[in-house]
């Protein structure tokens, strides 16, 4: 088939013009889609969230966590989240994983290469041959040009997904601080309630050898109260270790190491507010903007797309056209004719064997487990709010009778044991039971007041996402049920 040299040169050039009609300014930029992850960042959390991506800006954030670190400042639990958002270095990796994503998708609006081919035949002696031919190919796969939209289409909703994933790491991060920072405060309230008791506990034990040696108290009476400090003391010992360690949680979390781990945090949990925050619709809220549930639908809509394409190529997998030339020189009568043909092929495969219902199936097959998946992550999201609710509540009143009954009537008690000691009424040993017992309730109510800002804490996870892993969700039922104990 003989081409014009004009036509030839269009057919040529067909895919670079084909290729021009793409844009894919969203996903070259330097920031591509992060964006869309400080916005949910700080519609979720009211904080910042910043991608490093040069010496500059990491120098800059670190000045601003040194800052927010500053010595002797003790550190509250919105400024641990935002340290933690700032200087994490696995939440930048993640960050990394959005623009790897952002590259594909750029990839994906490009098209293939074509592939050129030259050759050289003849015939004839070194110097001057008698016959000589110039031939060269330029192949286009077709079938790539015809599917570039839906695959675009494709890769666009793979990197709106890793946007939405990039999100999801940034809220499960600040969630996992805040619980760890309310962990912590709890332990070492929990260190000094014990620490007061072991003062006691001590004075007791003192007593009662100076009682053994006057010989008013017995060999059991002063072993009953030695083994009491002796227990008590073993117990502060491993609160403190359980306080240092979930310190090094928070620590972790917030990325710290060297000299910035050297920072305080309070003695003691902030105290229950005067009333709740009504959340009577948060199923609706979390089914609109739970970022898992939003991946959810993307991945749904990108095995749509994927089945549309796999229809689409079902009989044809692989369709070419080669477009060529040749030029040819012969020596006839000691003259030297040219001539210039165009060819033009078109190769594709014959779908004799595999007419694609194979591939056809596992695409509805996929498509069908993208929407169960849609379907159970949909019905999980609603009872995982309404049981967020219901533990931030249940907590509460919990908390409030703890320390508006069981504490105060202990202090009651107390205040009247005292009065009788000192009326010769009761003994020594009655009492320092007391106030052993006094302590006893208000570890209970610490514990109270802390699962109840663990619970008030996995209201916004209940929301916008980022709940944390199986293994954190049975310690949040835990401690919404009142289970586990203390530090």
């Amino acid at each position: 088939m003989t081409l014009r040299p004009v036509k030839l040169a269009a057919a040529l050039c067909m895919p670079f013009f084909l290729g021009g009609c793409v844009t894919a300014a969203q996903y070259t930029a330097r920031d591509a889609g992060f964006t869309t992850v400080s916005a949910k960042t700080s519609e979720a959390t009211g904080k910042q969230a910043v991608w490093i991506q040069n010496r500059a800006e990491a120098q800059a954030t670190q000045a601003r966590v040194k800052s927010l670190m500053a010595a002797g400042k003790t550190v509250d639990v919105e400024t641990a989240v935002q340290v933690a958002l700032l200087n994490n270095r696995g939440l930048q990796a993640a960050y990394a994983d959005l623009g790897e994503s952002a590259a594909t998708a750029w990839q994906s609006t490009m098209l293939v290469n074509p592939r050129v081919g030259m050759g050289l035949t003849g015939i004839g002696t070194p110097g001057l041959r008698a016959y000589q031919a110039i031939e060269g190919v330029v192949v286009t796969n077709i079938l790539a040009l015809a599917t570039l939209k839906k695959n675009v289409e494709i890769a666009d909703t793979g990197f709106r997904k890793a946007q939405l994933a990039a999100a999801l790491k940034t809220l499960q991060l600040a969630a996992d601080t805040r619980r760890a920072w309310i962990s912590a405060v709890a332990a070492f309230e929990n260190v000094g309630q014990l620490a007061q008791a072991q003062t006691a506990a001590d004075a007791a034990a003192e007593l009662a050898v100076k009682l053994g040696e006057a010989g008013s108290l017995n060999k059991e009476g002063q072993a009953r109260e030695q083994v009491f400090y002796a227990e008590l003391t073993g117990q502060i010992a491993k609160a403190r270790l359980e306080a240092r360690l979930a310190k090094e949680e928070l620590t972790r979390l917030m990325g710290l190491w060297g000299t910035d781990i050297d920072y305080a945090i309070p003695n003691r949990l902030p105290a229950l507010p005067r009333a709740l925050s009504k959340r009577d619709m948060i199923e609706a809220e979390a089914l609109q903007r739970r970022v898992d549930l939003q991946m959810a639908r993307l991945d749904l809509e990108a095995t749509a797309r994927s089945f549309k394409l796999t229809e689409a190529t079902r009989y044809v997998t692989d369709l070419e056209i080669r477009s060529g030339f040749e030029t040819e020189r012969e020596l006839e009568d000691g003259r030297i004719h040219k001539q210039t043909t165009g060819n033009a092929e078109l190769e594709f495969v014959i779908p004799i064997f595999d007419s694609g219902q194979a591939r056809m199936r596992e695409s509805e097959l996929a498509y069908m487990r993208a929407a169960n998946l849609l379907a159970e992550k949909a019905v999980n999201i609603r009872s995982e709010a309404r049981s967020a609710y219901q533990a931030y509540r249940s907590n509460y009143d919990i908390a409030r009778h703890y320390r508006n009954s069981v504490v105060p009537l202990r202090a009651k008690i107390e205040e009247d044991s005292l009065l009788t000691y000192n009326g010769m009424l009761t003994n020594t040993f009655e009492l320092l039971a007391d106030s052993r017992e006094k302590v006893n309730s208000n570890l209970l109510a610490i514990n109270a007041k802390r699962d109840f800002w663990l619970a008030e804490a996995g209201l916004a996870p209940a929301i916008y996402g980022g709940g944390g892993s199986a293994a954190g969700g049975e310690t949040e039922v835990a401690a919404a049920t009142g289970g586990g104990g203390g530090h």
